[in-house]
């Protein structure tokens, strides 16, 4: 079977577009069986829970039924693109707040967290999120993290200012982060570090940076990145995870030693 190995953000999508596309082809024509779970992430080289996505995902836009315990029937072709009817999906049943809890959940996503509780976050999630991404990382991917890494590096050159604003910003720090977790093959992973880190430190952050922040702190946690960058670059899973946690310890130590 023409199938091609994936390496990619957004696992389940780029599977589903590969299994469309031989449908298409005709290599699975309607009324078949695809071949099981099992042996489609054997030869696709990714897991299980992607393929299952996958599947989930060609039922939703009609490519096929999933009849569990029976096997995914393939129905008839369609020429429209995934990523068209996922779109149109999207928008007769979206991602939204659940009218149950509207009046139960307030989300201010411009509301500035509590400094501590930013960075005990990252602490939990970003290590992992390393580790995953030294192992799901594609070239494109590499080459991001190293370009926000270099950004992290003149952003440091510069005393880590805007020059127009004058402001401590780091975002070449902040970009690197993100493009690490966008690499880590989770959109939900991806999506908590951006917004977290998407947003400008807040006044909170900034006057936490002013009266405790190490002069040599920039240089230190560039140290951090590079060890980072190396490990991941090196599909290296222990020792990214490791780097990450030593990063993140450290800063939380310079900002909330006991």
């Amino acid at each position: 079977m023409p199938i091609q190995t994936i390496r990619s953000q957004r696992l389940y999508r780029q599977i589903a577009d590969q299994l469309q596309q031989l449908i298409n082809d005709g290599e699975f024509p309607p009324g078949t069986l695809l071949p099981p779970e099992r042996e489609l992430a054997q030869s696709l080289g990714v897991s299980r829970a992607s393929v299952r996505e996958a599947l989930i995902a060609l039922e939703v836009v009609g490519q096929v039924a999933v009849r569990v315990g029976h096997g995914v029937v393939v129905l008839e072709s369609r020429s429209t693109p995934m990523e068209s009817v996922m779109r149109a999906a999207a928008r007769t049943e979206p991602w939204a707040i659940d009218p149950e809890f509207e009046s139960e959940i307030e989300l201010n996503l411009d509301e500035e967290i509590p400094p501590f509780s930013l960075l005990q976050t990252r602490r939990y999630l970003e290590p992992e999120i390393a580790a995953l991404a030294a192992m799901n990382a594609n070239e494109e991917d590499m080459k991001a993290i190293r370009s926000a890494f270099e950004r992290n590096v003149a952003d440091n050159a510069n005393g880590g200012r805007n020059c127009a604003a004058d402001r401590l910003l780091h975002t070449g720090d902040r970009l690197l982060h993100i493009r690490i977790a966008e690499a880590s093959g989770n959109a939900a992973y991806a999506l908590v570090i951006k917004h977290l880190l998407g947003h400008k430190y807040g006044a909170m952050f900034r006057r936490l940076q002013e009266l405790f922040m190490e002069t040599d702190m920039p240089q230190r946690s560039q140290g951090d990145h590079e060890r980072i960058v190396e490990a991941i670059e090196a599909r290296d899973p222990v020792a990214a995870r490791r780097a990450m946690e030593v990063h993140l310890d450290h800063v939380l130590n310079v900002f909330f030693a006991e």
